[in-house]
């Protein structure tokens, strides 16, 4: 799908603007899916030795927010410079496509957020604290630890 024109001497500049549903297909959920078009910019180097692709890919993704639970959205960036193997190589033409869509599948977080101070949920009543205020007491003793609190010190 990305398919680059390569040179035995110098460089290969790509460019390349793709829809990401077409793209990735069903490798991610419904709920956690990119959207809209992805932009690759890069080149193909031959070091004499071996081709590397190096660049920058761009997408937008929904996904659930991990603290709050709120569906939100953001931008991925994913810088890569990786050697493209032989394999991927045929007559002077190198696809790319298992590359890029490794790298994004790669950059996603661990934690999505919908922003960097959201407050989540109450772990008592459950409202959402980014967008209203309870009342609850919401400092959890461990129950290991709870007979502590009546160890008095002379």
């Amino acid at each position: 799908m990305l398919k680059v024109q390569i040179y035995r001497e110098g460089s290969a500049p790509f460019k390349f603007k793709k829809e990401a549903e077409i793209f990735f297909g069903k490798d991610l959920s419904d709920e956690e899916k990119f959207f809209g078009d992805i932009e690759i910019v890069g080149e193909i180097l031959n070091d004499g030795k071996t081709f590397v692709a190096r660049g920058r890919a761009t997408c937008s993704r929904n996904f659930f927010c991990d603290r709050c639970l709120e569906p939100s959205s953001g931008e991925i960036i994913c810088d890569f410079e990786e050697e493209i193997d032989d394999e991927n190589i045929s007559e002077n033409v190198a696809d790319i496509t298992e590359l890029v869509r490794d790298t994004f599948l790669a950059s996603l977080p661990i934690q999505n957020l919908c922003r960097e101070d959201c407050k989540g949920l109450c772990p008592v009543c459950g409202k959402n604290l980014n967008t209203e205020e309870c009342e609850c007491d919401r400092l959890i003793v461990d129950p290991r630890f709870a007979s502590l609190k009546d160890f008095k010190l002379d």
